[in-house]
């Protein structure tokens, strides 16, 4: 069933003549319609996906998700000047859209499921696997998942292994780690007393500071904001403060308070047993990473079902590392995904 047409959009192949394909890339972005059993909930529900599908024809699908404040405009395309990974997903890029095509959506919130209380990473999952249904593919060939987005792969590849060749899953794991949760816990309440005092903005982007004191790490924090206040307004104004202020205006500029509550709720609900993932899996963390340690990962590793690798990058960047250390990424993802060619 189809909710609306998908944008169909061509654009030409800018790499050198010998890398040249048969066909331009090709660009999908449109909405789905598709039929999801909330875990939360009793009843199926149609619900729209909203989706972005780009890269060869007739190439084989990778799933990219990202954490829970990532849209599916994950690459530069005809209408958006770049993307949340656009250093990684590219024509030539360690996820080279010449020999894949990339699949991505937004994810669902509860309202788009019939206003159940709860959303979960199973129904995010289900949802992306009936899309790939809807859309013809059938099995894809890797999904990659970074934070919430690692999660979401698990549980895609515990309830629907069929669908999936193998994981690559950056700073994700089975389970939330409990200081992470409590951490998350005041975020939501913060959120929860903004808008019940009719603050809900200010509530909102304090919410954001708080939590990107999580996403980095220490150290980047020690480079950056190691010098002495500043008397300003008539109080002492800290380095750091500029940093986090700028973080929450351009977060409530762009993200909906209840969307953030479920999205932050639906990670601490996340708990899927490891040893149902059969599908091969590249797992990659960072010592730095507050929200996921290693040890966690290293668990998850040792009960995944299937084989499973663990590459372990150093960077000041903390759980923030998947963004920020694209240099370093680049060749974990091109070995991982390096018989993409053969499966054309």
């Amino acid at each position: 069933m189809s909710a609306e047409p998908a944008t169909v959009i061509s654009f030409p192949d800018t790499a050198p003549a010998a890398a040249r394909r048969a066909n331009d890339l090709s660009e999908q972005r449109g909405t789905r319609r598709v039929i999801v059993t909330p875990k939360y909930g009793s009843d199926p529900v149609e619900v729209d996906v909203r989706y972005l599908w780009c890269g060869a024809p007739h190439a084989p699908t990778i799933v990219v998700q990202g954490g829970i404040s990532a849209d599916r405009d994950v690459c530069a395309g005809r209408d958006r000047a770049t993307g949340w990974w656009q250093e990684l997903v590219a024509e030539g890029g360690a996820i080279d859209l010449a020999e894949c095509r990339v699949l991505s959506i937004d994810w669902l919130a509860p309202a788009d499921l019939g206003d159940v209380s709860s959303i979960s990473s199973e129904d995010q999952a289900a949802a992306l696997a009936a899309l790939v249904d809807e859309l013809g593919i059938g099995r894809v060939h890797a999904f990659i998942g970074s934070s919430y987005g690692a999660m979401v792969g698990l549980a895609f590849a515990a309830a629907h292994p069929a669908k999936v060749k193998s994981l690559v899953l950056l700073a994700g794991a089975h389970r939330p780690h409990p200081l992470a949760t409590a951490q998350r816990s005041v975020q939501r309440g913060i959120v929860r007393l903004g808008i019940g005092s009719g603050r809900t903005d200010e509530a909102l982007a304090l919410a954001r500071q708080l939590a990107m004191t999580t996403y980095r790490g220490s150290e980047e924090f020690s480079r950056r904001f190691a010098s002495g206040p500043e008397l300003r307004d008539g109080r002492f104004h800290f380095p750091v403060e500029d940093y986090l202020e700028h973080a929450g205006r351009r977060f409530v500029e762009r993200f909906d308070p209840e969307r953030f509550l479920a999205l932050s709720e639906s990670i601490d609900l996340h708990d899927i047993q490891p040893e149902r993932v059969a599908a091969p899996t590249v797992l990659v963390g960072f010592p730095s990473d507050r929200l996921v340690p290693l040890a966690d990962l290293f668990e998850l590793q040792r009960r995944l079902g299937g084989t499973a690798t663990l590459e372990v990058v150093d960077s000041p960047y903390g759980h923030d590392a998947f963004l920020k250390e694209t240099v370093q990424l680049a060749p974990v993802l091109r070995h991982a995904l390096n018989d993409c060619r053969g499966d054309r």
